[in-house]
């Protein structure tokens, strides 16, 4: 046997050993490293997002600090990253709906609460004469009711006007107990009732003197709300325009409007894509809608009883309704049917109807014009805030 073949052999198995040695320290060491926590990015610094907040709003805005310290505190309070994406959404709606006016005024605000109070007394029975003569009284003003309205300029002035009349004169208990014509209010012209159901679900940050409606017309509750409404919920749209046109007509009713499309492809049905999945308002709740008896068409090829599809239709304002069993075969089968992904978002086809609008709008047009105000705060942004690691 020749020894230096031995030797050769010998040597072979050693580095075949230092090898596996080798594997098994870079194993070993992985092992460890997995068991290590992960250094997580630290957030970036409140001024810095603040100052960035200031530089992305109209040089001629007032008291642009005041305003990032309240956009900012809303974030950080309902956990919603302060990406310059976020940050120019929550702009973009206050910019389209008030200007950055905390209490924005509307024109001819008198002229359009007279004429609710008069379809209020109508709906009622009450001649609106005895209406107008009871309004005639002195307020806790001094001034009459009706030269409050009148004057009133902005929609905290009015609601504050009904407050005062339904606490004080006799038949404002009967004609508008626990009914107010003003319904929205703030810089983000948020819903009342939205952020009254709010604060049942999660605590409002800042102290309440008399109530969460006088705080939507604050400029720190009227931008908690109206950013709670528009970014505080989990929806799988892959732009914002979607989110736009929800915070106008309602959470999810963009991919509502969606899941109607497929309903309508897959029955054969017309729809009209309002994002409204079940019967809504005065009409008996229980009485099955378009929506409803055109997804009942469907039932035996979606192996659903009508019971089960009311059930989940009536998930239509949760994000679970798109993980129902009634959303993924609807959306299968219209898929099939036209042999072509179809869209999981749509713009609702809305007409806004307010007393406040006076021309012809559409939820598509405020989803566009909020859309487009967003695209330019985002290009605004040199230096989008990183976080520090």
């Amino acid at each position: 046997m020749n020894p230096l073949s031995g030797f050769s052999r010998l040597s072979s198995l050693l580095d075949q050993a230092g090898n596996a040695l080798v594997v098994l320290g870079v194993a070993l060491l992985a092992g460890c490293a997995s068991d290590l926590p992960l250094r997580e990015a630290v957030p970036p610094r409140p001024a810095d997002v603040r100052a960035q907040i200031v530089s992305l709003m109209p040089a001629t805005t007032p008291d642009r600090a005041e305003w990032a310290v309240d956009i900012y505190a809303a974030l950080a309070v309902l956990e919603i990253p302060p990406t310059v994406e976020n940050i120019c959404a929550v702009l973009a709606v206050t910019e389209q709906e008030s200007s950055y006016r905390a209490d924005p005024g509307v024109p001819k605000l008198g002229q359009i609460a007279w004429n609710e109070i008069d379809g209020r007394a109508e709906r009622l029975g009450i001649p609106a004469a005895a209406v107008h003569l009871a309004l005639k009284l002195p307020s806790s003003t001094g001034k009459s009711y009706a030269e409050r309205i009148d004057t009133a300029k902005t929609e905290r002035e009015l609601s504050l006007i009904f407050e005062d009349l339904i606490d004080r004169v006799p038949m404002g208990k009967r004609l508008f107990a626990r009914w107010n014509p003003v319904r929205t209010g703030g810089p983000m012209q948020v819903s009342i009732a939205f952020a009254e159901r709010h604060v049942q679900q999660r605590a409002y940050p800042y102290p309440v003197p008399d109530s969460i409606r006088h705080e939507v017309f604050t400029r720190r509750g009227g931008l908690y709300f109206g950013i709670a409404h528009l970014l505080d919920y989990p929806a799988a749209y892959d732009k914002p325009l979607y989110r736009f046109a929800d915070f106008n007509a309602g959470r999810y009713a963009s991919r509502n409007a969606a899941f109607q499309n497929a309903v309508s492809l897959a029955s054969g049905i017309p729809l009209d894509l309002d994002g409204d999945l079940v019967r809504q308002g005065d009409e008996d709740e229980n009485t099955p809608g378009n929506t409803e008896l055109a997804v009942r068409s469907l039932a035996k090829h979606l192996d659903l009883d009508h019971g089960e599809i009311r059930a989940a239709l009536a998930l239509g304002t949760n994000p679970e309704f798109e993980r129902s069993t009634l959303y993924r075969r609807v959306m299968d089968l219209a898929e099939r049917r036209e042999g072509k992904a179809i869209p999981s978002a749509l713009l609702p086809r809305i007409a806004l109807k307010s007393p406040k609008i006076t021309r012809k709008l559409t939820t598509e047009w405020f989803a566009n014009r909020v859309d487009e105000r967003h695209r330019k705060c985002v290009a605004r942004s040199a230096t989008p805030i990183q976080p520090r690691s």
